[in-house]
């Protein structure tokens, strides 16, 4: 017989023997799997436990009283602030989307790689995503409220959340246009379409549910932010009557009961319906996207 074995026959071996994982390798990958069950598991639980206190705590102290039209101290009308809050997330997406999708076209399809002028930009935005929002309330007062001598009113407090969320849309939608394949921008070229035809009736179209997820996001930061529009767009309790008035959003209503310490529980039920206005705003968001994808 012939006893030589060739350099396939070796190699076969070899794979045959590597293809068994070594104890120690088997049990890195059991612990890993572990880990990653085991983090997924308790921020899952954290949340089940978040939305089941509030909704505990909440649900039984909304009451009618809690929709009147007018606030007063006795029955802490949320509706006034739930107007406000709608109407402060429009003005502030109204601002902020058109800047910052326009920027991120130009960055993407317009600027030649390596400008300098791209790179500072990338990086003034991601500087600008990580200051605290008390900053931006600070800058908000000083120069909204104080220079510009608009008080607390709705503008300063709708300006000073678009400059907040303006970065966050803006990497987004960057992110989403750089997802899209360099093929559809060839067979527009192909066709004779030119460069702006190309962006707005293809790229766009495609990014589209990118840019939407980064437009949820942006309206969860609106909807839960106190700290800016307390110092800008004030605290009354009142419906705005007009874009200089003072108004207090659903979250900045939110952090004046508890803080009084006097209706706690009428706080809770606020958190309740907060809840469920971004719950509200994100299934909206996803039907909308899931939409756009089937498209």
């Amino acid at each position: 017989m012939n006893d030589t074995i060739t350099l396939p026959q070796q190699r076969v071996r070899t794979r045959r023997k590597n293809s068994h994982p070594k104890p120690t390798q088997q049990l890195q990958s059991f612990l890993l799997r572990l880990l990653v069950y085991g983090a997924a598991i308790f921020t899952f639980s954290v949340l089940l436990f978040l939305i089941g206190y509030i909704l505990i705590r909440g649900i039984p102290y909304l009451t009618p009283s809690l929709f009147s039209l007018e606030y007063t101290s006795e029955n802490c009308s949320m509706l006034p602030s739930i107007i406000t809050t709608v109407e402060m997330t429009l003005l502030s997406l109204l601002i902020a989307i058109p800047i910052s999708v326009f920027t991120a076209i130009y960055l993407v399809e317009y600027a030649k790689k390596g400008n300098k002028m791209v790179e500072l930009m990338r990086l003034t935005a991601e500087t600008l995503s990580g200051i605290p929002s008390i900053v931006y309330g600070l800058f908000g007062m000083l120069f909204f409220v104080t220079q510009l001598q608009w008080k607390f009113s709705l503008l300063s407090g709708a300006l000073t959340l678009s400059i907040m969320i303006l970065p966050l849309i803006m990497r987004s939608t960057e992110e989403a246009l750089l997802a899209v394949p360099d093929m559809y921008r060839e067979a527009s070229f192909g066709l004779g379409a030119s460069r702006l035809r190309t962006v707005f009736r293809i790229v766009l179209p495609s990014a589209m549910p990118g840019i939407l997820a980064g437009i949820i996001l942006a309206v969860g930061r609106i909807v839960g932010e106190t700290a800016a529009l307390i110092y800008t767009a004030g605290t009354a309790t009142a419906i705005p009557s007009g874009l200089l008035a003072s108004g207090r959003t659903l979250a900045v209503h939110m952090y004046c009961l508890s803080s009084e310490g006097l209706h706690t529980n009428q706080a809770y039920a606020t958190a309740v319906i907060l809840l469920l206005i971004v719950l509200v705003m994100n299934t909206i968001s996803a039907l909308i996207a899931k939409k756009l994808t089937k498209q």
